[in-house]
């Protein structure tokens, strides 16, 4: 199957994903974010569809995972925020240093270091980021996980080198 034909068999699932994403956010906006997020990613791993398989399942998986991905993240960073009525003023004299544009430019830099890594970096590297275990990568990729964890280290380092002006105290 060709690009174009896959692109048009995606797009022709969409109403099927929305229903199954609403049955698992229960709100309307969330499960369109989550039927984006899949159809994004099911284009970004086009390569890795084979023909013989059910594409509905394959997206279904897709957007299973990338629920749970965010449900995992979410608990993650309400474990590690603390939720306090009262702000004190040391706080707020921090939070008042930063500058908005300055986090644009920083994310461009950021965005830009990842464009730059190879395909075989980036995508381990992102799919890593977003939650996935080594073992998931792995077997997504069909690759040994010591080529994975391996993977993941070089993109580090090549961020870490393009992003070197933002470490602090080096």
């Amino acid at each position: 199957m060709n690009k174009i034909e896959f692109n048009t068999k995606v797009v022709q699932e969409v109403s099927s994903l929305s229903s199954y994403a609403f049955y698992f956010t229960r709100d309307e906006e969330n499960a369109n974010d989550l039927v984006q997020d899949t159809v994004l990613k099911a284009f970004s791993y086009y390569n890795k569809f084979k023909d013989d398989t059910n594409l509905q399942a394959w997206l279904y998986t897709i957007l299973k995972n990338t629920f749970i991905n965010y449900y995992r993240r979410k608990v993650k960073t309400n474990a590690i925020i603390l939720k306090s009525d009262t702000i004190s003023s040391s706080d707020l004299y921090k939070s008042s240093l930063r500058n908005g544009a300055e986090s644009k430019f920083v994310m461009e830099d950021i965005e830009g270091a990842l464009s730059k890594l190879a395909e075989e970096y980036y995508y381990p590297f992102s799919m890593y980021y977003e939650g996935y275990k080594y073992h998931e990568i792995a077997e997504y990729f069909q690759i040994p996980i010591g080529t994975v964890k391996t993977r993941i280290h070089v993109a580090r380092q090549q961020l870490k080198k393009k992003l070197k002006p933002y470490a602090i105290g080096k």
